[in-house]
């Protein structure tokens, strides 16, 4: 703990007060003091050229050119040397000095290591490395003819990169002498690229030469260290090699007398990688100098041996030990370091063409040393980032704006923001991560403040600054600017506490952030999702601003008079209107639009990528829905829009809001009030679930509020459509003439009196209009009360105060918003810190919660500050001490985290064979909150205004409850007609704390009777005081109880318990093999697999009868049903006498007719397959199909495809199609058929039943392991039913279970949690995790607290601050896509929807005119009057008659046949049949009529039509569409008799009642308007016959 204190200080606060600089203790020396040198270097630089030079241009010159300089050097020397290590080639040597001081630091005796080094040049420039110790004369052949041996085989295979002989001394104590003298000794080690194999062939010569030679004895050389000295710096060639090492030879022989150890190690090097370094095999007793040989650090990239000889052993066997790489790395890890000399590596760098040098470094120190900047672009900007600081700072400090210490002070700003640019430490700033904006954050905000106090400095310096008046107040510009730049100085002055505590953030959040400020409380936009967002935003709206700014500007300038209104004026207000209508229609984020364009202007393209999607089958379906939502607000805007400017214009000209001006802004404040309060406060409240916190229920109760499971989308409520009729209403109708009012009057004023100039008062004008009516069209849930304000505030408490009520408007909307974050901030605080439900999560908790009320003035004062700059207030380390973090946008996370799930697409081979891919839980279940996010895209913003989730604003937070599914939707961005959102789904099975909260926020507190201390019960539909009491101090408030969101239901089997006896398992194997017959003949392939002569020949052996397959590991009679237990095995009559009648009854429902008798090929590949199918199975269980855990292992192994083939089944790979749509889907199905006999047992023992079954559920549902992609594309393609095996391995238990998946609508609780709660939670998580480095699981800050859903909240941060199962991309849902609201308004409006209605209407009332003319023309003729009357009182006879038979009992009935209506009598059945064929002949005739010959309609009220045509319109209703299709069968019958009607009515009867409810149906909708469009009296028009 003391450690990691320290660390933090050092790395933490120190390095945030220098910039970045502070003591490694880990590095090494030279890092530290360049890092010390470097600090000091450019504090003081700045700080002497001010105080020795005068406040001149030369100054300013000197000190930007030299830091410019420096940091170039710099930035180009680490740029190069990186350069170095990318392409670059090491070279290894090694340090004989490092050696000697290792070996003085070992023993201060009289062995210590006297270095020289000589060193020989190989001709071809391959270069090759020896080291000489105490050599064996013996070892100069074998040396010799290796070495040699290099010319002969190719270098780049056995050649190093460098020769070099080094000579060690050890005759006597004392430092390196400069000669060698007759005892000492050398020592020669060959280090040769090879590879492996090379390396054990000469491993094997190595040894066959070493046993041969040690018999042999050398003549010994005379020479002298002169002799050898006098070689040095000599070229070896092939005659004087031979010398060289002859003479080293000699010396060795000399030295030693006997014989010591030698070494040889062939070692390998891979081209551009390091040279390895050999562990010796170590002897102390015999050779203490043993353990200061090179040490091998890599075992992986080398072969290497080591011949170690024993000079004392007795035989030739033990005198040379053989040892290889890893024999010596085990021993060598005994060998301090210390004892061991360096290899050093070097790098060649070119300095100039053909001038190289040698650089003794590595990256990692490097990048110890300094930061990389990988491109050229990044060392750029870093570089004219440090001039800029040097520039501006120095400029400051010429100006005068800093006096006595404050210089220094401020030198120390400059010093930390230009060692930030060098380098940072990522713990300086409590970010999510690190990203290469972080180092350029601090100078960038040096330069911002730097140019900002220059600035002012400069318009200080002007004598005309103006003194306005404004609220009453009297603003001297001076005055203000002064306090101003003094205020930045000393943010300036505070740079190094200000990077300390956190309260900047990384520039490009800061640039989102105030862009998305600007653009929401000056020009009303919505929020920002990324910097391109942030920028696209501002940007259009500052387009829109300067065209509107152009109209009013030409508007304003000159007076213009009541009973007048400017054209340019009315122009203005007209594009003002639509502008803000458009642009609160349209997302901020700007990549749907560009795709639109993209797929308009270049199809081509995108059809390509298209194409390229569905090649690989994972086309997303939702891009493609998005663009089409994009398209219909464009077309639709095209309309509003024109017809908007048309009726604004009209508005405006008309002088109507000045000459009715004090009774029009009257009525509009009182229809604003009134409208806002019942649509935002009344309806809201009566819907909640705790209507004001007091009523147990929901006042306005919805129809699913008592249904236990709905099982339909939700009904829509009148008071929903009273909701969206007034929300309409109050955003399209009474803010805009709200607006316009006070556009139209404040212009009338400002147009003959400006009050703080004319360009001035246009651009307020302008922009309070475009930010209240965006603001309007946006959201208007909090404007009625903003009104509100604006008119008691400026009209009754302040009303001299008062500037323009366009103005004041505007105002007031900025502190008005504000002042809700205020009070929801208290709020949380006052919750949060309450004494009687505080929930200490540790020690810390209850020490730091007395010391919070003494700082109860501080923290009101950070909550105004927060506040003001909209920052979030988080609770230090989960206390009740508050301290406030650095300002967030609304989105609030830097990162674009969202969760990548994990499948077969995405994953390794071997970890897909090998284990379970993204077997865990998690990963598994987060598919649902991916659909969950999808149905919440679909039908979110048309809910939200439906007010089904209650008032919203952006920002705000909800949690969706159900059984098992726990999420937290932020709402991001908040639109016209569209909601930006993030879904962050919780875990299904939490911890202990999830769960607490779940239980509170699921439970419920009706039943609460008490009241402080006592129960005395409450008052019908009321809560009681205790429950009210509490519900007040908690941070969220539910909703709504029956929220429904289309979602699947899980249910999950334990497999083993469907499998534990032997009878089931044969089952399932039963189903197996009938799947897999079922899939063999339903192939397209089957015909190709039945002629292949490969296929026919490999199953040779299983077409004879005697055949018997008898694997005991894979057959056994407790799961095959057609096994044979005196056989022992399965044969093919056992199997045909099971399943050929299987076999023949699949192959009956083929259209092309198959063999399939008992010696067929399709029998015989059935049998094969079925004994492959079995196999497979029994390999995949480990031969161990016996028990269930191996059983279940093997089947879940060939359920997720992974099929190991036995060799006796290789014929399979014949043609894959085989294993993949026979094999594989029959493993599946059978599983889903299996779990079907515990439901219906008897259904599926019959071939029919099952042969349906499997065709329904082929088609219906999806089977599939859940790592395999069609799991995630059925899903989310929103298939009804799936079905998956998962292996499910959580705290020690190992399960499998079936899991079946169904789509319904999913009820859910929607919670809404304060905002500020939220986001401060979110805030002290990133502070505690990333800058004070709390990795504690059990953290207090993360224990549950019920008031505040403290760990529901902190488990829903992005990874890995939180744990959050899944987390979506932001996601944008139009209003468009939501059903029961576009049954409401009829859909968007755009031409096509216009033309269509119109076309409607024309139709309509041509049919309307007709029918009228028809029935006039019926009025004049009174024989068709008389006749009608006639056929009226049959009508009514024959439907009395009809009414009389059909309230008959059943039993008295007579009996009714399958084809039509009552049977007469049994004399006149073949009459009637005949009659009966004759009436559906005219039936078809007329339904053919109808459709081939709109045209003679008219016809039907000929003279022929009997008078049955009324009992037949009573018989199937007068406005029914089948009433034409008789009346065109009676015209087609030429004349038939009553009963041929009869006969032609029970024809229609028989269609059943669902046809005649249809017919009620159209008979409702129609109302007095046949399906052609004629009377329906017209049928009895004619008369009869």
């Amino acid at each position: 703990m003391g450690s990691q204190v320290v660390q933090t200080l050092r790395q933490g606060v120190w390095a945030s007060l220098t910039g970045g600089w502070y003591h490694e203790p880990d590095q090494n020396k030279f890092n530290n003091s360049c890092h010390l040198y470097l600090w000091i270097f450019l504090l003081m630089l700045p700080l002497s050229l001010h105080l020795a030079l005068p406040p001149t241009t030369m100054a300013l010159s000197i000190y930007c050119t030299s830091i410019t300089v420096v940091f170039v050097l710099i930035k180009l020397a680490n740029y190069r040397l990186h350069l170095m290590f990318d392409e670059g080639e090491a070279v290894v040597r090694s340090s004989l000095s490092d050696l000697s001081k290792a070996q003085e630091k070992k023993s201060n005796a009289s062995d210590s290591c006297l270095p020289a080094n000589i060193r020989f040049f190989y001709p071809n420039e391959k270069e090759c490395l020896c080291e000489c110790d105490w050599f064996f004369s013996s070892w100069v052949e074998l040396c010799l003819s290796l070495v040699l041996s290099c010319q002969d085989e190719p270098l780049e295979e056995y050649c190093s990169d460098e020769i070099e002989v080094v000579l060690v001394d050890n005759s006597g104590p004392g430092p390196a002498s400069a000669h060698l003298d007759d005892s000492d000794t050398v020592k020669i080690i060959i280090t040769m690229s090879c590879d492996p194999q090379t390396a054990a062939q000469l491993e094997e010569s190595v040894k066959q030469s070493i046993l041969e030679n040690a018999q042999v004895r050398i003549t010994t050389m005379t020479s002298s260290k002169s002799d050898l000295e006098a070689k040095e710096g000599q070229i070896p060639n092939e005659s004087n090699f031979l010398e060289f090492v002859s003479l080293l030879g000699s010396l060795s022989t000399r030295g030693c007398g006997a014989s010591t150890q030698d070494e040889e190690g062939l070692e390998p090097k891979q081209e551009g990688e390091s040279q390895q370094e050999v562990f010796p095999q170590t002897d102390r007793e015999k050779d203490p100098d043993y353990d200061s040989l090179p040490s091998q650090t890599s075992q992986s990239e080398s072969s290497m041996l080591q011949v170690i000889c024993r000079p004392e052993a007795t035989n030739k066997e033990d005198a040379y030990t053989f040892h290889t790489e890893e024999d010596s790395l085990d021993e060598s890890s005994e060998t301090s370091t210390q004892e061991k000399p360096t290899r050093k590596i070097y790098y060649k760098l070119q300095l100039f063409p053909g001038k190289w040098i040698n650089i003794l470094y590595d990256r990692l120190t490097l990048l110890a040393l300094l930061d990389r900047n990988q491109e050229v672009l990044e060392n750029l900007v870093a570089v004219f980032m440090a001039f800029l600081v040097s520039f501006l700072g120095f400029v400051l400090l010429n100006h005068g704006c800093f006096k006595d210490f404050w210089v220094f002070q401020f030198c120390l700003v400059i010093a930390s923001c230009q060692y930030s640019l060098l380098k940072v430490t990522i713990k300086m700033k409590p970010v999510s991560g690190h990203n290469q904006l972080v180092a350029y954050g601090r100078a960038a905000y040096f330069c911002i403040f730097c140019a900002l106090i220059w600035l002012l400095e400069q318009l200080l310096r002007r004598k005309d600054l103006p003194v306005s008046t404004l609220y009453g107040v009297t603003i001297v510009c001076h005055d203000a600017l002064h306090f101003l730049r003094d205020l930045l100085v000393g943010f300036t002055y505070c740079f190094p506490i200000t990077f300390l505590v956190g309260l900047f953030p990384q520039i490009n959040t800061f640039t989102i952030y105030l862009l998305e400020q600007i653009d929401m409380h000056l020009f009303g936009g919505t929020a920002a999702t990324s910097l391109i967002s942030a920028v696209y935003s501002i940007l259009r709206s500052l387009i829109a601003l300067s065209l509107l700014y152009g109209f009013c500007f030409g508007a304003l300038k000159e007076p213009w008079d009541e009973q007048h209104t400017p054209a340019l004026f009315s122009g203005f207000c007209g594009l003002l209107v639509v502008f803000s209508y458009h642009l609160s229609r349209q997302s901020s984020d700007p990549s749907v639009l560009l795709s639109l364009i993209k797929s308009k202007v270049m199809p081509a393209l995108v059809e390509s990528e298209e194409e390229e999607e569905e090649a690989t089958e994972a086309k997303d379906p939702l891009p493609e829905k998005m663009q089409n939502s994009m398209k219909e607000i464009l077309l639709s805007d095209v309309v509003v829009c024109s017809v908007a400017y048309i009726l604004t214009f009209a508005i405006t000209a008309s002088t109507v809001f000045l000459s009715l001006k004090p009774f029009v802004t009257i009525v509009l404040y009182a229809l604003a009030g009134t409208v806002g309060f019942v649509t935002h406060y009344l309806i809201p409240q009566l819907r909640k679930h705790h209507p004001w916190l007091w009523i147990s229920h929901p006042v306005l109760k919805t129809k699913e509020y008592h249904q236990f499971e709905p099982r339909e989308d939700a009904v829509l409520m009148w008071f929903e459509r009273l909701y969206v009729g007034l929300l309409c209403f109050e955003k399209y109708v009474v803010y805009p003439a709200i607006v316009l009012s006070a556009l139209t009057n404040d212009g009338f004023a400002l147009s003959h009196r400006k009050k703080l100039g004319i360009h001035c008062d246009v651009l307020l004008t302008t922009v309070a209009g475009l930010k209240l009516l965006r603001s309007s069209f946006c959201n208007p849930s909090f404007q009625f009360l903003t009104l509100l304000f604006t008119l008691v505030f400026f009209h009754f408490d302040c009303p001299r105060a008062s500037e323009s009520f366009l103005l004041d408007f505007f105002i007031m909307s900025i502190v008005f918003h504000k002042m809700r974050e205020l009070l929801l901030k208290l709020h949380f605080i006052l919750v949060y810190i309450a004494p009687w439900q505080i929930a200490w999560g540790s020690a810390f908790h209850a020490f730091a919660q007395p010391f919070a009320v003494p700082h109860s003035a501080m923290l009101l004062l950070q909550t105004l500050l927060t506040t003001i700059f909209y920052t979030p207030l988080a609770p230090f380390l989960g206390s009740a001490i508050f301290i406030s973090s650095y300002p967030r946008p609304i989105k609030f996370w830097e990162r674009n985290y969202n969760t990548k799930r994990i499948d077969n697409s995405n994953s390794r081979l071997v970890s897909q064979v090998d284990k379970e891919t993204g077997c865990d839980d998690n990963n598994l279940n987060s598919i649902f909150y991916e659909y969950l996010t999808r149905s919440l895209q679909h039908s979110l913003c048309g809910d939200l205004m439906l007010g089904r989730w209650g008032n919203y604003s952006a920002g705000d937070c909800f949690i969706l409850a159900s059984d098992y599914l726990n999420a937290l939707v932020h709402l991001v961005e908040i639109g016209n007609g569209l909601v930006t959102f993030q879904l962050r789904g919780l875990e299904f099975r939490g911890t202990y704390c999830q769960q607490r909260e779940v239980e509170a926020i699921t439970e419920g507190v009706e039943e609460d009777d008490a009241c402080c201390c006592c129960e005395p019960g409450h008052l019908p539909h009321m809560l009681s005081c205790n429950a009210a009491f509490n519900l007040r101090w908690l941070a969220w408030e539910v909703m709504a109880t029956k929220y429904l969101l289309e979602g699947y239901s899980i249910s999950e089997n334990n497999a083993a318990t469907m499998l534990q006896v032997y009878d089931l398992r044969k089952l399932l194997i039963t189903y197996y093999l009938k799947s897999i017959i079922y899939y063999l003949v339903h192939s397209p392939k089957l015909s190709t697999w039945l002629k292949d002569a490969n296929v026919q020949e490999a199953l040779q052996s299983y077409t004879k009868w005697h055949h018997i397959e008898r694997d005991p590991q894979v057959f056994s009679v407790k799961i095959d049903e057609d096994y044979v237990h005196c056989l022992q095995g399965v044969t093919r009559a056992s199997f045909c006498n099971v399943y050929l009648e299987w076999i023949q009854f699949c192959a009956g429902k083929m259209e092309t007719p198959v063999d399939s008798d008992e010696d067929s090929p399709l029998v015989t590949l059935s049998y094969a397959l079925s004994v492959l199918g079995r196999r497979s199975l029994g390999t995949a269980s480990h031969n161990m199909s016996n028990s269930l855990e191996s059983f279940l292992y093997g089947f879940n192994t060939l359920f997720k495809g992974d099929f190991r083939i036995a060799p006796k089944d290789e014929w399979v790979f014949a043609d894959l199609d085989l294993l993949q749509k026979v094999v594989a889907p029959a493993v599946r199905m059978s599983l889903k058929l299996h779990q079907d006999h515990f439901t219906c047992l008897e259904e599926t023992e019959e071939a029919s039943i099952l042969y349906e079954a499997i065709t329904n559920y082929r088609s219906s549902l999806v089977i599939c392991h859940e790592s395999d992609p069609a799991w995630r594309k059925a899903v989310l393609s929103s298939r009804d039913t799936l079905l998956t095996l998962r292996h499910m391995i959580d705290d020690g238990t190992d399960e499998y279970k079936i899991i079946m998946l169904y789509k319904r609508h999913l009820s859910f609780k929607v919670i809404k949690i304060n905002k500020e709660c939220v986001r401060g939670l979110w805030a002290g998580q990133q502070q505690e995790l990333v800058f004070l480095r709390n990795r504690n699981p059990e953290r207090g800050s993360i224990q549950n607290s019920k008031q505040a859903l403290r760990n529901m909240v902190n488990s829903s941060c992005d990874q890995p601050l939180g744990y959050p199962m899944y987390v979506s991309p932001l996601t944008t849902s139009y209003a468009g896509t939501h059903r029961t609201l576009r049954s409401i308004g009829g859909g968007a409006l755009s031409l096509d929807a216009i033309r269509s209605w119109l076309c409607s209407k024309w139709l309509r009332s041509v049919h309307y005119f007709l029918l009228r003319l028809n029935h006039l023309g019926n009025i004049v003729n009174p024989v068709s009057s008389a006749s009608r009357g006639t056929d009226r009182a049959s009508s009514a006879r024959a439907q009395r008659e009809y009414r009389s038979r059909s309230v008959q009992p059943q039993s008295q009935r007579p009996p009714v046949s399958s084809q039509s209506g009552p049977i007469l009598d049994s004399a006149s059945t073949h009459g009637l049949v005949q009659r009966l064929s004759n009436s559906q002949l005219s039936f078809n005739t007329s339904i053919a009529s109808i459709f081939s010959q709109p045209s003679d309609v008219r016809g039907l009220a000929s003279p022929q039509v009997s008078s049955s045509s009324s009992t037949l319109s009573l018989l199937f209703g007068k406005r029914s569409f089948s009433s034409g299709l008789v009346i065109s069968g009676l015209s087609a019958a030429e004349g038939g008799n009553t009963t041929d009607t009869q006969s032609s009515s029970s024809v229609n009867i028989a269609m059943g009642p669902s046809h005649r409810s249809s017919s009620r149906a159209t008979q409702v909708g129609n109302k007095a308007m046949r399906s052609d469009g004629w009377p329906l009296h017209a049928q009895t028009a004619a008369p009869s016959l």
